[in-house]
């Protein structure tokens, strides 16, 4: 029981602290900019394609440092050739925006690299146990994964919250004119502060590709969780969304590790069904059965008691 705990809490650690690097880039563009990018999933798959070509020719570290350096270059030609000019019309039109290039990126992807799975491979170097616990091995590349995010929580933490760039960043989103009378390009702080998100998305990509493997439907596949972590944790909170994350990967590993059958929650609530009862169904599931709609169901808790997410500002 207690090595299923600690594995089963290493690799919560490891899912959520992926699902912050992704998450993080959208709470980035959404506290600064306002803007619900639907399409930010899609600049997190481009991360693991662009990376995947890269490493063939360079290998896994020049496609880590040159993949999200290009996902973000992308995400500002997008933001000012194409963000910029539907936001005068509103949320509306910039959620239109975003869900059309989500599907655009996904066709592109499948014309230039094919509907295939790519062999996209993690380093060498990182290819060997970085501890052996209980008899099982935990890999050193989810460890340098661990890394990676927790450096990136730090790092954006202590840049909006300590320096003159991030006082600046946040002065342009509730002050624009003042800051635009010191001196400072407000249009190029957006459209810098969206590349920074959207490369934040391919650095997630880079990094999860190897693990989850690369395919034109991974964007799908973590696309709606993340909108859960920036609402629970509170729109644009980036504490909240490294909050959230975590809450959301230990709850689904910990789900997924677990051998609990639905009787046995049910009869802890005193709920129990006639085997002619319609709901009966209920309890042939298992907690690893529905172990990837718990994070949804987290949502409607939040948004009943909480609507603000746990660490969101209430709008006075």
């Amino acid at each position: 029981m207690l090595e299923v705990l600690i594995f089963a809490t290493l690799n919560g650690l490891v899912t959520g602290l992926l699902l912050f690097m992704l998450a993080s880039g959208l709470t980035l563009i959404f506290s600064m900019m306002g803007v619900l990018n639907f399409a930010h999933a899609s600049f997190y798959m481009l991360g693991a394609y662009f990376a995947f070509s890269i490493s063939q020719y360079l290998g896994f570290w020049a496609g880590l440092i040159f993949a999200p350096l290009i996902v973000g270059s992308v995400g500002a030609l997008v933001e000012r050739y194409g963000l910029r000019r539907v936001h005068k019309s509103g949320h509306v039109a910039e959620l239109v925006f975003t869900f059309g290039l989500a599907f655009l990126v996904e066709e592109a992807i499948q014309f230039i690299w094919g509907r295939d799975t790519k062999n996209y491979q993690s380093p060498d170097i990182l290819d060997f146990p970085l501890f052996t616990l209980f008899g099982q091995e935990f890999s050193a590349y989810r460890g340098f994964m661990i890394a990676i995010s927790l450096g990136i929580f730090i790092c954006l933490y202590r840049v909006l919250t300590r320096s003159r760039i991030g006082i600046i960043i946040q002065a342009a989103i509730t002050h624009p004119n003042t800051v635009a009378n010191l001196g400072h390009n407000v249009p190029l702080i957006f459209m810098g502060v969206f590349g920074v998100g959207t490369a934040l998305a391919g650095l997630a990509g880079v990094i999860a590709g190897p693990v989850l493997t690369t395919f034109p439907g991974m964007a799908a596949v973590l696309g709606s969780i993340v909108f859960v972590i920036v609402v629970i944790g509170g729109l644009g909170s980036l504490a909240g969304a490294f909050i959230a994350s975590l809450l959301i990967g230990l709850l689904q590993s910990y789900a997924i590790a677990s051998d609990v059958g639905m009787p046995e929650l049910l009869n802890l609530i005193g709920v129990s069904f006639e085997s002619s009862h319609p709901l009966n169904d209920l309890w042939t599931l298992t907690l690893p059965q529905v172990a990837p709609i718990l994070p949804f169901l987290l949502l409607v808790l939040v948004l009943i008691f909480r609507p603000t997410g746990l660490l969101g500002k209430r709008e006075e």
